[in-house]
């Protein structure tokens, strides 16, 4: 009900980047279903797939720093549209692709664009959002991922079934190119906030300009290094379980409802009452409590998969609790980051930092690989879950509670 409260500005302005956000999960998480279907057509191996989905996660990093030190000279409007038509783009053109190669490519100039998004919108949403309710509002365009799957799984299932394999996977790519139609509704009803302009009459009279590289100056350095360890836990434990997991239930107990429908759709349910439930929590009990509420549950999840006989039918059930807490956790992580960094500083701030961590965090599904070699799968996502979540947990001891906190 919060959002009645909230202006017309608010209101076109969470418009804008819940639907950035959520074609954003379209087009990445496409790829994830195609990869049966690319390794028949194309004897592509696992190594081969994997390495793909590593290199878009990568061009994401750089492309989340990148873009956000361009809204911080440039405007936060102007540079999403640039990210959403970037990402819409280069998706289309994976659909031309005709080697692993030439789909790798795409792929990374795609993950480019796609990082960029989620760095320029959070920081939209926390300037624009009054600080009473910027942790929910952030939340709900996090939240609008789980919309992004959901509607990647539809699409997959109805093209699949109206296609053979060999032209469907390419008119799904294909349609990554309809979210630059967004571009549209940004263009005729997005402001920049009034935060964001009064900065840079500030920085005009002055005649002073200041360097993105400024988050690795001295009395800047501990938060972005913080910050940066803090969501790599994050993504860290999110990777290890998500990637992991279902290969475990499915190898090692023989679980058969892990590749139905009904199992996807259960996780998806859970990730999206997550993140609208963490974000309610961030306003409420705060950045840091609700941040370590989530790790310890998510851990206590994955204890739970690790040493429990269950069977499908559980399994089916405790998908929600797993979509719930492992992707809950992210939600309050926009607003926490906004209000770490000073106004001048913050897009770079925090492109740098939540993309450095998916970049770090997503070496961990390949430790879990390589450990997994010398000790039973089960002990190696335990042990690397634990210290995913236990680094959110000390991190978070050292950095400051933000919820409330003014970004004027």
């Amino acid at each position: 009900m919060w959002l009645k409260h909230t202006t017309p500005t608010e209101r076109i302005t969470l418009t804008a980047s819940f639907g950035g956000y959520a074609v954003d999960a379209f087009d990445y998480m496409i790829y994830t279903m195609l990869i049966p279907t690319l390794m028949t057509a194309w004897s592509m191996s696992k190594a081969e797939a994997g390495l793909i989905a590593t290199v878009t996660l990568w061009a994401s990093a750089l492309g989340g720093w990148a873009a956000g030190v361009l809204a911080d000279r440039y405007g936060r409007v102007r540079v999403l549209q640039w990210t959403v038509v970037w990402f819409s783009v280069f998706t289309f053109l994976c659909g031309f692709s005709q080697t692993p190669g030439q789909l790798m490519a795409a792929r990374a100039l795609q993950g480019f664009g796609f990082g960029g998004e989620w760095s320029v919108g959070s920081v939209l949403i926390a300037e624009t959002i009054r600080s009473h309710y910027r942790g929910r509002a952030v939340g709900l365009v996090q939240s609008s991922w789980a919309i992004g799957w959901g509607a990647a799984a539809l699409a997959f299932a109805w093209v699949y079934t109206a296609l053979s394999p060999e032209l469907a996977w390419r008119v799904l790519f294909w349609m990554g190119i309809l979210p630059a139609l967004l571009i549209i509704y940004i263009r005729r009803n997005l402001t920049e906030p009034e935060v964001y302009l009064h900065a840079k009459r500030q920085e005009q009279e002055s005649n002073e300009k200041t360097s993105f590289l400024a988050i690795f100056s001295p009395d800047i350095l501990k938060t972005t290094l913080l910050a940066s360890l803090l969501i790599m836990g994050m993504q860290g434990g999110y990777y290890t379980i998500t990637t992991w997991l279902p290969t475990f239930l499915k190898t090692e107990r023989q679980l058969s409802v892990l590749g139905t429908g009904g199992y996807l759709l259960v996780i998806i349910s859970g990730s999206f009452a997550g993140y609208l439930t963490s974000a309610w929590l961030s306003d409420h009990l705060g950045r840091k409590k609700c941040f370590m509420l989530f790790a310890l549950m998510s851990l206590l999840i994955v204890t739970t998969y690790m040493q429990i006989p269950i069977t499908d039918a559980q399994m089916m059930l405790l998908g929600f609790p797993l979509g719930f807490f492992v992707s809950g956790i992210f939600s309050g992580a926009g607003a926490f980051l906004s209000e770490l960094f000073p106004h001048q500083l913050r897009g770079s701030g925090q492109g740098f930092c939540y993309n450095f961590g998916r970049g770090t965090g997503s070496f961990f599904p390949a430790l879990v690989g390589i450990l997994s070699a010398t000790m039973p799968l089960s002990k190696t996502i335990g042990m690397l879950a634990a210290a995913a979540y236990g680094l959110v947990i000390v991190t978070l001891l050292f950095l400051p509670e933000t919820r409330g906190k003014a970004l004027h």
